[in-house]
């Protein structure tokens, strides 16, 4: 009832103690969630400027922020509530001045002033706070530190595997004062049925209903795909034709 039950195991992946645990055994390997930046590219270079601050939370031991630098990117601090990864990946990267590492909480960054950053970056961050206990306040208490630290028309951009059942109720409240576009992407390693390749833009934004669902002739090309929010600060004067959507028990 209070967490995203059905996609969890038994690992409580909000906890440190798990993650320094992990990126122990994996020993300085690298892992990306869900997607690598190759895929999410488009994305990341329509809605954030290369000169722009970053903030990428959960940074883990992924290569996204290395290849977004590759790609041009000038800022990007790195958080992580692991302080093994972040020793990690502050001596992997010692050398990049672009990349900045530090241990934090995402639940509480009040290390940052207010809209320090114009874009965060979210790569399955706030499903791990959703599979941990506490979860719907752990996704209010890191989702009301991204606003604050967002500046006006700034960008968060989560990548996840929730659904807008699951978590528009969550990203939609009146407090944030978000614009949301919705966007899909199959699993890299998807294989499309017959071996065709899509006849579907997967930078055309999805239309999301009133009650925050997807339409109801929309027809997911992967079951098992990945959802991208691109959800937009924005100020005062656009916030009163933003709707909201009720945050149904079975989803908290």
């Amino acid at each position: 009832m209070f967490r995203d039950a059905s996609s969890c195991n038994t690992y409580n992946y909000g906890d440190a103690l798990y993650w320094d645990s992990r990126y122990i055994q994996e020993a300085g390997g690298a892992f990306d969630w869900y997607q690598r930046y190759s895929s999410l590219r488009p994305f990341v270079r329509h809605y954030l400027p290369t000169y722009s601050r970053v903030l990428m939370v959960g940074c883990g031991n992924a290569l996204m922020s290395e290849e977004m630098v590759k790609d041009g990117y000038e800022d990007i601090t790195n958080i992580d509530i692991s302080s093994v990864a972040i020793d990690m990946m502050r001596r992997k990267y010692e050398f990049v001045p672009q990349l900045k590492y530090m241990q934090m909480d995402v639940r509480d960054m009040s290390f940052f002033p207010d809209e320090s950053f114009y874009s965060v970056v979210d790569k399955g961050t706030l499903d791990s706070l959703m599979c941990g206990t506490d979860a719907p306040l752990s996704a209010t208490q890191m989702l009301g530190e991204v606003n604050r630290l967002l500046k006006p028309g700034g960008i968060y951009m989560l990548i996840t595997y929730g659904d807008p059942t699951a978590r528009m109720p969550h990203l939609n409240r009146p407090a944030y004062g978000w614009n949301i576009f919705l966007y899909n992407l199959p699993r890299p390693d998807f294989k499309r049925p017959g071996g065709g390749s899509s006849t579907k833009s997967y930078m055309e934004p999805i239309p999301i209903t009133e009650k925050g669902t997807l339409p109801a002739d929309y027809v997911l090309e992967d079951p098992d795909s990945h959802f991208i929010y691109v959800c937009k600060k924005m100020d005062d004067t656009g916030l009163s034709s933003i709707p909201t959507y009720r945050l149904a028990s079975e989803i908290l």
